[in-house]
């Protein structure tokens, strides 16, 4: 047994292990500050990060090399000679340093797999709940907790979805479930977890620059199905989840539920006309128990196909986690979507203006555009390696006018003018702080009665905004502005 096999708790001995922590982002300095509360011994290499981080960590003592060169941080490893290197998740296998240490046999883990080693910290270590997908995983993961705080369970939503899963384990709420968002960065490293309900909503292009291809992006996400002891979710109309539960292990003692925004066949949760219908948790094929109907998302000013299938994959959860029907619906009575999810920021003459900047991708897009009949899209920014084609060919008729930014907007323009060529096509060519009042204002006498504005870019935000929020709220600014 390797010294690593020993430290699978809270309460292991920690205090001759050596790690390297890479990356000093949130994720990064929660490992570090872990691991210094374990008593393991502990340094940092980072490309770069914010002085307060860098002030914390020699509070704590820890050594932080930021900002050397490649043959530096390798020199470091070396002598460090660590037994373990945690990594922030978003930092590609292929970077050179990470080559150089799995060259060097040393373990390469991210937070999570930290988490699940030492994830007994208190008394009853918290179930997981695992929630994964190309688009809704927040969404979904909030509607989770929500849901089993309604059930009376002590209960954080945690993972990718901006709470560090370690600053939750360390919580002294002491927590009886964790919903843990994962993204398929963090999946591709994941080493070991066993939860109890875990889900893969939807599989898409994205981030195919990252993982090399669409198989090699799906298999990592279908890593989360994995020894999964209760209930694993998949999407009924998406078959690719489906394969991937088919190819998963250690699943067999777990109950496959798919869910649906059609009518639910025997082990799914789906939606009959307005009232969404339970037919997996229950005790015989032919019964079905209601859960909620689309009255009880009063909170909700635009309920989209994409939303009513976040809700019955959330039920869908929640109900393997053993929440009950009327919990489900006290906390759907009670739920707000984030800002910039198909979020509605002005209804006036007939013109409904709809912020959907954390549509970065196109299957995120095509959820927003298939909401609405007549749109003057905004599209464009960081592509990620993936073709936008097949969203504008499938939404072009529905297409009055498309206004496209971002620095990749080439293969945007071509797409339009392939499969939309009745659409209007206006390229923003401008400084980035300028593009949503231009936007607005070609956009503005565009619209007519009936139209629907819609920024869902189909694409990330960095190469003009700060990140998709900056990019709504330059959106919704130059919407409102004038207005007050």
């Amino acid at each position: 047994m390797s010294k690593l096999d020993s430290l699978n708790s809270w309460h292991s001995d920690w205090s001759n292990t050596k790690v390297v922590v890479f990356g000093l982002g949130v994720s990064g300095f929660s490992v570090a500050d872990t691991l210094v509360e374990l008593g393991a011994k502990v340094i940092v290499i980072a490309d770069k990060a914010e002085t307060d981080l860098v002030n914390v960590l020699d509070v704590l003592e820890v050594q932080s090399f930021i900002g050397n060169s490649l043959e530096e941080n390798k020199a470091r490893v070396d002598s460090f000679e660590p037994d373990v290197l945690i990594t922030s998740p978003g930092i590609r296998p292929s970077n050179e340093l990470l080559v150089h240490a799995r060259g060097k046999e040393i373990a390469i883990w991210t937070d999570i797999d930290l988490a699940w080693r030492v994830r007994d910290k208190f008394a009853k270590a918290a179930e997981w709940i695992c929630i994964t997908g190309t688009n809704g995983k927040t969404t979904v993961t909030q509607l989770v907790e929500g849901m089993l705080l309604a059930a009376g369970v002590r209960a954080s939503a945690c993972g990718n979805i901006g709470v560090p899963i370690l600053d939750a384990i360390r919580h002294p709420a002491e927590f009886e479930a964790l919903v843990v968002e994962l993204s398929s960065f963090q999946l591709h490293y994941i080493q070991h977890m066993e939860p109890l309900v875990s889900a893969v909503l939807n599989i898409a292009d994205d981030h195919l620059d990252w993982h090399g291809s669409l198989d090699k992006y799906a298999s990592d996400k279908g890593k989360i199905y994995n020894n999964t002891k209760v209930a694993c979710i998949y999407n009924s109309l998406d078959s690719k989840t489906s394969e991937l539960l088919a190819q998963s292990t250690n699943t067999e003692s777990a109950q496959a539920v798919g869910f649906t925004v059609m009518t639910p066949t025997p082990n799914e949760i789906g939606w009959v006309e307005d009232i969404l219908v339970d037919r997996a948790y229950v005790d015989k094929a032919d019964v079905a128990d209601e859960i909620a109907t689309i009255s009880d998302l009063h909170n909700i000013p635009v309920i989209s196909p994409h939303l009513l299938a976040n809700v019955a994959a959330a039920s869908a959860i929640a109900r393997g986690a053993g929440v009950q029907p009327e919990e489900i619906r006290k906390a759907l009575q009670v739920f707000k979507l984030d800002a910039h999810r198909i979020e509605l920021v002005l209804d006036a003459e007939g013109i409904r203006w709809v912020d959907d900047s954390k549509a970065t991708n196109p299957h995120a897009a095509d959820a927003a555009l298939a909401s609405f009949d007549s749109v003057i899209w905004i599209v464009g920014g960081l592509l990620k390696g993936v073709d936008i084609s097949p969203l504008v060919q499938k939404h072009a008729t529905k297409l009055k006018a498309a206004l496209v930014i971002g620095v990749e907007r080439q293969s945007v323009l071509d797409a339009l003018a392939q499969y939309a060529p009745d659409c209007e096509v206006i390229e923003i060519d401008t400084k980035p702080e300028l593009v949503m009042s231009e936007v607005i204002a070609f956009a503005r006498a565009k619209a007519s009665s009936g139209d629907v504005v819609l920024l869902a870019p189909a694409a990330a935000s960095m190469d003009q905004f700060q990140d998709y929020a900056d990019r709504g709220n330059a959106f919704a600014r130059a919407v409102l502005e004038g207005r007050e």
